[in-house]
Protein backbone atom coordinates (compact mmCIF):
# COMPACT_ATOMS: atom_id res chain seq x y z
CA UNK A 1 0.00 0.00 0.00
CA UNK A 2 2.67 2.18 0.81
CA UNK A 3 4.43 1.72 -2.63
CA UNK A 4 1.17 2.94 -4.50
CA UNK A 5 0.56 5.67 -2.04
CA UNK A 6 4.43 6.97 -3.15
CA UNK A 7 3.98 6.55 -6.67
CA UNK A 8 0.92 8.42 -6.34
CA UNK A 9 2.28 10.91 -5.04
CA UNK A 10 4.96 11.34 -7.50
CA UNK A 11 2.94 11.02 -9.87
CA UNK A 12 0.51 14.26 -8.91
CA UNK A 13 4.42 15.76 -8.04
CA UNK A 14 5.27 15.76 -11.87
CA UNK A 15 1.90 16.82 -12.72
CA UNK A 16 2.09 19.62 -10.44
CA UNK A 17 5.76 20.40 -12.13
CA UNK A 18 4.25 20.20 -16.14
CA UNK A 19 1.49 22.15 -15.28
CA UNK A 20 3.48 25.28 -13.60
CA UNK A 21 6.33 24.74 -16.58
CA UNK A 22 3.88 25.29 -19.09
CA UNK A 23 0.36 26.03 -18.42
CA UNK A 24 -0.34 27.29 -22.03
CA UNK A 25 -0.12 23.95 -22.97
CA UNK A 26 -3.15 22.94 -21.67
CA UNK A 27 -5.20 25.65 -23.22
CA UNK A 28 -7.66 25.29 -26.01
CA UNK A 29 -7.40 28.11 -28.72
CA UNK A 30 -10.64 28.53 -30.50
CA UNK A 31 -9.15 31.89 -32.15
CA UNK A 32 -9.26 29.80 -35.28
CA UNK A 33 -12.51 27.82 -36.07
CA UNK A 34 -11.50 26.90 -39.98
CA UNK A 35 -9.59 24.44 -38.63
CA UNK A 36 -6.04 23.12 -40.35
CA UNK A 37 -7.36 23.27 -43.80
CA UNK A 38 -8.79 26.60 -43.82
CA UNK A 39 -6.25 29.26 -45.74
CA UNK A 40 -6.14 33.15 -45.14
CA UNK A 41 -9.72 34.00 -47.06
CA UNK A 42 -7.56 36.43 -50.15
CA UNK A 43 -8.63 40.17 -49.35
CA UNK A 44 -10.26 40.62 -52.61
CA UNK A 45 -12.65 38.34 -54.85
CA UNK A 46 -10.29 35.59 -56.95
CA UNK A 47 -12.31 34.31 -60.11
CA UNK A 48 -11.32 31.17 -60.76
CA UNK A 49 -12.87 28.90 -63.66
CA UNK A 50 -15.77 27.35 -63.75
CA UNK A 51 -17.04 30.48 -61.37
CA UNK A 52 -14.92 29.41 -57.94
CA UNK A 53 -17.06 25.86 -58.12
CA UNK A 54 -14.54 22.95 -57.29
CA UNK A 55 -13.59 21.03 -59.89
CA UNK A 56 -13.73 17.63 -57.57
CA UNK A 57 -17.61 18.29 -57.08
CA UNK A 58 -18.26 18.83 -60.76
CA UNK A 59 -16.42 15.79 -61.77
CA UNK A 60 -19.04 14.13 -59.21
CA UNK A 61 -22.01 15.89 -60.50
CA UNK A 62 -22.27 18.37 -57.93
CA UNK A 63 -21.74 22.52 -57.20
CA UNK A 64 -19.71 23.46 -54.72
CA UNK A 65 -18.47 27.39 -54.53
CA UNK A 66 -15.18 28.08 -53.35
CA UNK A 67 -14.15 30.87 -52.25
CA UNK A 68 -10.79 30.25 -53.09
CA UNK A 69 -8.85 30.28 -50.38
CA UNK A 70 -7.48 27.45 -51.01
CA UNK A 71 -6.62 26.98 -55.23
CA UNK A 72 -4.36 25.45 -57.69
CA UNK A 73 -2.90 27.35 -60.58
CA UNK A 74 -2.41 25.28 -63.65
CA UNK A 75 0.02 25.46 -66.17
CA UNK A 76 -1.65 27.74 -68.61
CA UNK A 77 -2.41 30.29 -65.59
CA UNK A 78 -5.99 29.22 -65.06
CA UNK A 79 -6.52 29.03 -61.34
CA UNK A 80 -9.40 26.33 -59.95
CA UNK A 81 -10.51 26.33 -56.33
CA UNK A 82 -11.55 24.47 -53.70
CA UNK A 83 -13.12 24.29 -49.90
CA UNK A 84 -11.10 21.71 -48.24
CA UNK A 85 -7.42 20.44 -48.34
CA UNK A 86 -8.79 16.88 -49.35
CA UNK A 87 -10.72 17.91 -52.49
CA UNK A 88 -7.11 19.64 -53.62
CA UNK A 89 -5.13 16.70 -52.70
CA UNK A 90 -7.63 14.45 -55.15
CA UNK A 91 -7.41 16.96 -57.59
CA UNK A 92 -3.81 16.85 -57.56
CA UNK A 93 -3.44 13.57 -57.94
CA UNK A 94 -5.15 13.41 -61.30
CA UNK A 95 -6.02 17.18 -62.31
CA UNK A 96 -6.40 16.94 -66.43
CA UNK A 97 -8.75 14.04 -65.21
CA UNK A 98 -10.66 16.02 -62.84
CA UNK A 99 -10.73 18.96 -65.36
CA UNK A 100 -11.97 17.46 -68.17
CA UNK A 101 -14.68 15.78 -66.19
CA UNK A 102 -15.69 19.28 -64.37
CA UNK A 103 -15.39 20.71 -68.09
CA UNK A 104 -17.98 18.14 -69.02
CA UNK A 105 -20.56 18.42 -66.48
CA UNK A 106 -20.14 22.01 -66.05
CA UNK A 107 -20.97 23.04 -69.72
CA UNK A 108 -23.82 20.34 -69.35
CA UNK A 109 -25.33 21.78 -65.98
CA UNK A 110 -23.84 25.25 -65.86
CA UNK A 111 -25.55 27.53 -63.19
CA UNK A 112 -28.27 30.14 -65.15
CA UNK A 113 -28.19 33.81 -64.15
CA UNK A 114 -31.83 35.04 -63.90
Amino acid sequence: MKQYISLLCGCLALAGVVLAASPSAFAIDRSDPGGIWKAVVPPSAMHGEFSNEVPVGLAAGKHIKADCSLNWVADDGKLYCFTTGTSLVFFEESPQTYIHAARKFYDFDRPRLH
